[in-house]
């Protein structure tokens, strides 16, 4: 039954080889100026036999940054380093795409290494902690409410970071709407006081995640734009007590554009919920065993699953559950921290 798992699967202009997909994940390992490393270009190039690759989370401009050596897409060296990885997964045969993610409010002002502002949709602070500098969790900054003018201008932030994405060999873009991020603030209620054209009514509030999609798509082509979503999560401060009556509106927005996908991780049986308001292509992540994974498949309940944690332990995780093998189980001291230790030295099964 598993074999599903490894049949082609095209998701708008993306033709994967297979329908395994490495999740966005955070590794804080980026160099000054939020520059890709050598070890990230390893990193990645050790995953490439995945279907696709979404990267780290990637500020698309100073503002959006948040967290500690996460890295950027605005910068020209940025762009520079971002090609060696990669042309290392095309050199592999692999596809990859840029997950585009703007904090927002969800920030450590000493993380930033800058004078760039916090913004947010309100202010409102995160109530939240998040870890500074040196791994500590420490309160979020207070951020300041952008004004009309200016949330137009961060929608073309985003649509620069698709172009900039692209010129670093990037196949596409996903926009992370979940986890509390800056769109996310905009669709939740909660953190969304605004009483101009982007608060209040639910079709307010989905306009600034849908205006950056349409711009994305308009600059690099919607078939290559994808974006992710995680409607009951409350992770980063995020409380909304009917979710559906937010993401079904924003769903059936994008069903419009014509994207490549959406990416769901699922924590309250949320993937009916999206088969019935969006008629697109549909990656899914939420824990899944390999058994779980290939069911949903069979079951055209998505067209492609995301992992993450299988994937920061077995590089080589395709060919670890084509083979029937064993999987290695994560470092979780040095998820985060620890350089190469916990990042690039994870042993290959059959490395000669």
């Amino acid at each position: 039954m598993n074999e599903i798992l490894f049949q082609p699967v095209k998701l708008g202009a993306l033709d994967l080889a297979n329908a395994i997909i490495m999740a966005p994940m955070t590794r804080d390992r980026s160099g000054p100026g939020d520059i890709p490393t050598e070890n990230m270009v390893q990193y990645y190039r050790q995953r490439a036999s995945a279907g696709l690759i979404i990267t780290e989370g990637t500020q698309p401009s100073p503002a959006g940054k948040g967290y500690w050596r996460t890295p950027g897409i605005w910068s020209k060296d940025q762009i520079a380093g971002w090609r060696k990885v990669t042309d290392a997964v095309h050199e592999r045969g692999g596809k990859i795409v840029m997950q585009l993610m703007h904090c927002g409010r969800v920030c450590v002002t000493a993380n930033k290494q800058d004078s760039s502002e916090v913004i947010a949709p309100s202010a409102i602070a995160c109530a939240n902690k998040v870890p500074g500098p040196d791994g500590v969790p420490v309160p979020t900054a207070m951020p300041r409410a952008l004004e009309t003018s200016e949330v137009r201008a961060v929608v073309q932030e985003f649509a620069q970071a698709a172009r900039n994405a692209r010129e670093a060999g990037m196949d596409g873009v996903e926009l992370h709407c979940a986890s509390g991020y800056l769109p996310n603030q905009f669709l939740n209620p909660h953190s969304n006081q605004r009483t101009d054209e982007y608060g209040g009514p639910v079709e307010n509030r989905i306009r600034f995640t849908l205006e950056v999609l349409e711009a994305m798509g308009d600059a690099i082509g919607s078939e290559r734009v994808g974006f992710r979503i995680s409607p009951y999560n409350p992770y980063n401060d995020m409380h909304d007590d009917d979710p559906k009556a937010t993401f079904g509106p924003l769903l059936r927005g994008a069903d419009k554009l014509g994207l490549a996908y959406t990416h769901l991780v699922d924590v309250a049986d949320m993937l009916g919920f999206v088969n019935a308001n969006y008629s697109g292509s549909i990656i899914t992540n939420n824990n899944l065993k390999v058994d779980e994974a290939a069911a949903i498949l069979a079951d055209g309940q998505a067209q492609a699953i995301s992992f993450g944690r299988y994937f920061i332990s077995n590089p080589d995780l395709v060919e670890r559950i084509q083979e029937g093998a064993e999987l290695a189980r994560v470092d979780r001291d040095h998820i985060y921290t620890g350089e190469d230790k916990g990042y690039i030295d994870y042993p290959l099964r059959n490395a000669g």
